[in-house]
C-alpha cells in the first residue's frame, strides 16, 4: 500500500516559461507541478510538490540549487531543487509576471503588476520570515513584463506595458540632494516585451541594451559616458531638461551639451569620438552608479517583418550576443546582434509559441508552445531536435500497460494514441489514424501489438515494431466503440457500442467479423475476457452484467442483474472473481462460477468530496459523483482501485471490505471540483466569479483557457467550454508487477509506484535481529545468517549488502537455506539490482539457484509471488533485449575481428 507519486505523464507542457538550469536540465510547468528533464540521460520526472492552483513562473538560481514557482493565484514556492524539498512559501499582492535571480544569487527581482520588487533569497538557516524586501521600484505606469539583471547584480532593465523600458539601479543615488530617476528607453509603440543588457565581451560591463515590442521590433540602444556628471536623461543637476526637438535630444544627429567657463554650449560630435566615449565607460572603474553618469541613445531600430504576427516570447544570449524571438503565428527567428543577421527563420507550429529560452552554452534553443503541450530543444548549429515531445490536446481516456510493464499506451479525445517508455517518461511514438476520440486501449499478449477502440466506428491495429497501423477492424454499418478486450491467445477480438448496445466479435487473424453479441438494452461501457478460459463479460447501463461463451456462440451464459446501472466490470488475475461497480456506489463483487454475489462494498461516501462551480448544492448533499466509473484489481488479487468523478482515487481490501487508502490525485485549485466548500464571496449575480468571461481582461501569454474534450463532443471546431476542467479519474491500471499503477485524470496520466524507503515488520523483528547483528554476521563470514537477518530487519540497503556478501560457489547453500516466507522479499531485491547493477551473472546466478531450491513453493503459490516474479521477469527481459540489440550491431565487427584472428 505503500505508493507514492512518481511521474506525470500526458502533458511535458502546458504555459508559463521554462528554465535550462545546469546546461542540460529543463524545468517546465505541467499544471500546478514542475517537470525536470535531464537531456543528456533523456529522462523527465516531476516534482512530488504541488502548488495550489497552475504554476505560470518559475525561476532558476545560478548555482542550480533554489526553484522559485509562481503560480496564478500570486502564491510562490520556494524549493531546493537536489533535495525536492519545499523550503519557503510566500504570497504576492499581484499578479507575477516575470522573476529572476541576480548573477550573484544573493537578490531575487520580482515583477509584481506595476511593481518591481527586490527580495533578498532566503538562506538554509531557519527563519521566522526568510523573504527579506529590499527595495521597491513603483515609476511604472502599467503592467512590468519583463526583467533582466547586470551581470555586476547592481543594475535592472525593466520592460513594461506602458511603452516604456527603465534602467533600474538597486542604491539609491542622489545628486545634490535630489533623487535620480531611472533611465527610460522610449520609442516604443507596443508593450515591451523583452529587455535584455549586453556587455563588452572584454570588461564583462554593460554597454548596450536591446528592447523586444510586441508589433515586431527590436530596439538596439548604446551607452554612452559623460564625465561631468551631465547628459543624462533629466538633464543633470542644474539643468533642466532639453524639450524634445532641440538637437541635443536627436540621436540621429548625435549632439551632446558641453559646459566651459559656465557658458553652456553645444558641440556635435563624430562617430569616431561617440566610440571613443563608449569605450571609456568599458574601462572605467566598478562604481555602484558608473550607468547613472552617462547617457542611452537610440542605435537602430529593426523590424522583423512577420505581418499581423506579435512576439509572444523571446530571450538574449549574452555571450553570443544572439536573440531569439517567438511569434504567435507559430514562427521563431534567431538574430545575431548587434547587425541584425537572420541567421534562422523557421516555423514550429501553427500555434504561438509561448516561451523561448537559450541554455547556457547558447547552443539549444528551447520553445514551448502551451494549447498544443508542445516542448522542443533543438540545435541550431546542426539544425537537429535534441528534445521533441507534445502531450494530448485534450484530456486522456485511457491507458494499458504493456505485458512486460514497460510501455504504456494512452488515447485521448484529440484521435491520438501515444505510447511512453516508463522509464524515461518519454513518448516515442504517436498515431494519429483515429478522426474521433479514442475510449478504449489493450495490449496484446505478443507485446509488440496495441488495439485501440474508437468513436470513428474502427477498431485499429498497431504494429510496436514497425510503428505502423496493419490492421483495421469495421463493421457492416457505422458504429461507435467505447470498450475492447481480447481473449488471453490473442485470437479473439471483442469490442463494445454505445449506440446500438451490442458486442462485436472479431477474428485477429482474418479480420473477419465472426459474431455479433445481442442482448444489452443500454451502451456496452464494460468488456473482459476472463483470465483463465474463454468466457466474456459485459457491464451495460441497462443493469446486469452478462457472461458470454464467445467460442460455443450459444449467447449469454449467465446474468447478474443489479437495482442500477453497470458502469464497468473487472476480472480478478486469477479469474475466480468478478467485480463491477453500480450507479449507486457500489462495488459488487460475484462469484462467475457459481453465479453468487460474494459481497458488496459501499463506496459512496469514500469517494465523495468536491463541489462544483455550477452545484446548487454543497458537496455533502450532492449525488453527482458519488460512483465509480472504472476499476482494477491488483496483482495478485488481494485489494482493489476504484475512481471516478472525484480527486479521489479509493484502496480496497477485497477479503475485509475495507477501505485501505485514499489518494487526492491533486491540490490544484485552477480546476473544478478540488473544493468541499466554495467562497461565497466569489458568488455574483451572474454566477461565479471564476466562470465569467471578460473578454476585455489581460490574459497572459502562455496561459490562456485550454479547451477540454469529452468524448468528442468538444473537439476543435466546436463550441469552447468556457468553464473550469473539472477533477475527474477515467482510467485506473495496474502494473503486472504491482509495483506501479497509473490514473488517467484530468491533470494528465499520474504515475504512482511502491515507496522504496525503508520499510520494516515489528512483528518479526526481536532483541537480536539489529543492523550490528548483520555487521557481526558477515564480519564472521556467515553469510546466509546475515542474509537471514537482514530479510528479516528488510532494510533495502542491508539486504543487497548480504546478497553481495556470498561468494558465486556458496549461492546455492545460501538459496536453499532461505525460508519461504522471505522469497518475495529477496526476490524483490534481486529484480531492482538486475535493474541498477553491472554484476549481470551474479544476479542471474542467484534467481537461477532460487528458482531450483524453492520451484515447488513458488508454484504452488505463484498467485502471492506473482507481482515480484513479474518485476524479475520485466528486468531480465529488458537486459535481454539491450544485449540483443548491442550483439546485433556489433555481428560484423565480431565476425571480423574472428577472422582476422584465425588468419593470424
Amino acid at each position: 500500500m505503500n505508493f507514492r507519486f512518481q511521474n506525470l505523464l500526458g502533458a511535458p507542457y502546458r504555459g508559463g516559461n521554462v528554465v535550462i538550469s545546469s546546461n542540460t536540465v529543463l524545468l517546465s510547468p505541467v499544471g500546478n507541478r514542475v517537470a525536470v528533464t535531464d537531456l543528456l540521460k533523456s529522462e523527465t520526472t516531476t516534482l512530488p510538490l504541488q502548488s495550489s492552483s497552475n504554476v505560470t513562473r518559475i525561476t532558476v538560481s545560478p548555482d542550480a540549487t533554489f526553484l522559485l514557482a509562481i503560480d496564478d493565484r500570486n502564491r510562490c514556492l520556494f524549493i531546493n531543487l537536489r533535495r525536492r524539498a519545499l523550503l519557503h512559501r510566500i504570497t504576492f499582492k499581484h499578479r507575477v509576471a516575470a522573476s529572476k535571480f541576480s548573477p550573484d544569487g544573493a537578490l531575487i527581482a520580482v515583477a509584481a503588476g506595476k511593481l518591481v520588487q527586490i527580495w533578498r533569497s532566503p538562506a538554509f538557516r531557519r527563519e521566522y520570515f526568510p523573504f527579506e524586501l529590499v527595495r521597491t521600484f513603483a515609476d511604472f505606469d502599467a503592467k512590468v513584463t519583463s526583467l533582466d539583471w547586470s551581470p555586476d547584480s547592481k543594475y535592472l532593465i525593466a520592460g513594461s506595458k506602458d511603452l516604456t523600458a527603465r534602467i533600474l539601479c538597486l542604491k539609491k543615488l542622489n545628486s545634490g540632494g535630489v533623487k535620480k530617476r531611472p533611465f527610460l528607453l522610449l520609442g516604443h509603440r507596443d508593450s515591451v516585451v523583452g529587455s535584455f543588457f549586453g556587455v563588452n565581451s572584454k570588461t564583462n560591463r554593460v554597454c548596450k541594451a536591446y528592447t523586444v515590442s510586441r508589433d515586431c521590433y527590436l530596439f538596439s540602444w548604446g551607452f554612452t559616458s559623460d564625465d561631468d556628471g551631465e547628459g543624462e536623461e533629466d538633464g543633470g543637476e542644474g539643468l533642466e531638461p532639453p524639450s524634445p526637438g532641440t538637437p541635443e535630444r536627436d540621436v540621429e544627429e548625435n549632439f551632446e551639451l558641453s559646459e566651459n567657463d559656465g557658458v553652456k554650449k553645444m558641440k556635435k560630435i563624430s562617430e569616431n569620438d561617440g566610440v571613443k566615449k563608449r569605450k571609456k565607460i568599458d574601462i572605467e572603474d566598478g562604481d555602484e552608479g558608473y550607468l547613472s553618469r552617462g547617457k542611452w541613445e537610440l542605435l537602430r531600430k529593426d523590424g522583423f517583418m512577420q505581418g499581423w504576427a506579435k512576439v509572444t516570447a523571446c530571450d538574449y544570449h549574452r555571450g553570443l550576443d544572439m536573440v531569439v524571438v517567438g511569434f504567435s503565428n507559430g514562427v521563431f527567428g534567431l538574430y545575431q546582434m548587434p547587425d541584425f543577421v537572420c541567421i534562422h527563420l523557421l516555423s514550429i507550429s501553427r500555434e504561438k509559441i509561448t516561451t523561448a529560452v537559450f541554455n547556457e552554452f547558447g547552443n539549444w534553443l528551447t520553445f514551448g508552445c502551451a494549447k498544443l503541450g508542445q516542448l522542443l530543444v533543438w540545435e541550431w548549429r546542426s539544425e537537429s531536435y535534441i528534445l521533441k515531445q507534445q502531450g494530448h490536446y485534450f484530456d486522456v481516456n485511457c491507458v494499458a500497460y504493456s505485458p512486460d510493464s514497460q510501455l504504456l499506451a494512452t488515447g485521448a479525445d484529440d484521435n491520438k494514441v501515444k505510447v511512453w517508455t516508463l522509464s524515461s517518461g518519454f513518448c516515442f511514438v504517436t498515431f494519429s489514424e483515429h478522426t474521433n476520440a479514442v475510449t478504449a486501449l489493450h495490449f496484446m499478449p505478443s507485446n509488440n501489438v496495441l488495439l485501440s477502440a474508437s468513436l470513428d466506428g474502427t477498431i485499429r491495429a498497431w504494429d510496436l515494431l514497425r510503428y505502423r497501423n496493419f490492421k483495421t477492424f469495421t463493421t457492416p454499418s457505422p458504429r461507435q466503440f467505447v470498450s475492447l478486450t481480447a481473449d488471453i491467445s490473442g485470437e479473439v477480438i471483442c469490442a463494445g457500442t454505445s449506440d446500438s448496445f451490442e458486442v462485436f466479435v472479431w477474428s485477429m487473424k482474418t479480420g473477419r467479423l465472426m459474431d455479433v453479441l445481442s442482448g444489452h438494452e443500454a451502451p456496452v461501457h464494460g468488456l473482459v475476457f476472463s483470465p483463465t478460459n474463454a468466457v466474456l463479460a459485459s457491464s451495460s447501463y441497462d443493469k446486469t452484467v452478462r457472461l458470454w461463451n464467445v467460442f460455443d456462440g450459444k449467447g449469454a451464459v449467465e446474468t447478474f442483474p443489479h437495482t442500477h446501472d453497470v458502469l464497468t466490470v473487472v476480472y480478478r488475475p486469477d479469474g475466480r472473481q468478478l467485480a463491477c461497480s453500480t450507479l449507486d456506489g457500489q462495488i459488487h463483487f460475484w462469484d462467475p462460477i457459481d453465479g453468487l454475489l460474494m459481497y458488496t462494498i459501499e463506496g459512496s461516501r469514500d469517494i465523495a468530496g468536491g463541489r462544483l462551480m455550477t452545484d446548487r448544492r454543497s458537496a455533502a448533499n450532492s449525488t453527482s459523483g458519488k460512483f465509480f466509473t472504472t476499476l482494477c484489481f491488483s496483482a495478485d488479487g488481494s485489494y482493489i482501485l476504484a475512481g471516478g468523478s472525484s480527486r479521489y482515487i479509493c484502496m480496497y481490501d477485497v477479503a475485509d471490505q475495507v477501505l485501505l487508502r485514499r489518494f487526492q490525485i491533486t491540490h490544484n485549485l485552477s480546476l473544478d471540483g478540488v473544493l468541499d466548500i466554495l467562497n461565497s464571496k466569489n458568488m455574483t449575480e451572474a454566477g461565479p466569479l471564476d466562470l465569467i468571461d471578460d473578454d476585455s481582461s489581460d490574459i497572459e501569454e502562455g496561459v490562456d483557457k485550454q479547451t477540454r474534450g469529452k468524448l468528442g463532443l468538444d473537439l476543435p471546431g466546436s463550441m469552447p467550454n468556457r468553464g473550469r476542467p473539472i477533477i475527474q479519474t477515467k482510467s485506473l491500471r495496474i502494473a503486472s508487477t504491482g509495483r506501479s499503477f497509473v490514473a488517467a485524470t484530468t491533470e494528465g496520466v499520474l504515475v504512482y509506484s511502491v515507496d522504496e524507503s525503508f520499510i520494516f515488520d515489528p512483528t518479526d523483528l526481536d532483541i537480536n535481529v539489529t543492523p550490528e547483528a548483520v555487521e557481526e554476521a558477515l564480519r564472521e563470514n556467515q553469510p546466509s545468517k546475515a542474509l537471514i537477518l537482514s530479510l528479516r530487519l528488510n532494510e533495502d540497503s542491508f539486504v543487497k549488502k548480504c546478497i553481495f556478501a556470498v561468494s558465486p560457489a556458496d549461492i546455492p547453500a545460501v538459496a536453499t537455506s532461505i525460508p519461504y516466507k522471505y522469497i518475495q522479499r529477496l526476490v524483490e531485491a534481486l529484480a531492482d539490482l538486475l535493474e541498477n547493477c553491472p554484476h549481470l551473472e551474479f544476479i542471474l546466478r542467484w534467481s537461477q539457484e532460487l528458482c531450483k531450491a524453492h520451484g515447488n513453493s513458488i508454484q504452488q503459490n505463484s498467485r502471492n509471488l506473482l507481482p515480484s516474479l513479474k518485476s524479475l521477469q520485466k528486468a531480465i527481459t529488458r537486459i535481454h533485449q539491450d544485449l540483443a540489440d548491442t550483439c546485433s550491431s556489433n555481428e560484423y565487427m565480431l565476425r571480423y575481428l574472428c577472422s582476422s584472428g584465425a588468419k593470424k
